[in-house]
């Protein structure tokens, strides 16, 4: 049994995007994943949008935002930030 974060979903298809949502992508590998845009406004992740902008500047060439952290890390934060 999978068990998922609240507010994260998986994409299965490159342009599967539900209103209110965002693709990144994060890690080694880049996996996609799709969060909530209210996670835009909280401190912690605009930190990372920070260091996204500071290492890939404004061009992601994946169709989403490109996330500068390893996927545990990216899941832990997110997991916090569903908490909030």
């Amino acid at each position: 049994m999978a068990f998922g974060i609240p507010g994260i979903r998986k994409a299965t298809k490159s342009n599967d995007v539900p209103k209110g949502y965002l693709a990144v992508y994060v890690g080694d590998k880049m996996k996609r994943f799709l969060i909530p845009i209210s996670y835009l406004n909280q401190p912690l992740f605009q930190d990372l949008l920070n260091q996204a902008e500071e290492e890939f500047g404004y061009d992601h060439p994946n169709g989403g935002l490109t996330i500068p952290c390893e996927e545990d890390e990216f899941l832990n934060l997110t997991s916090h930030l569903s908490r909030l």
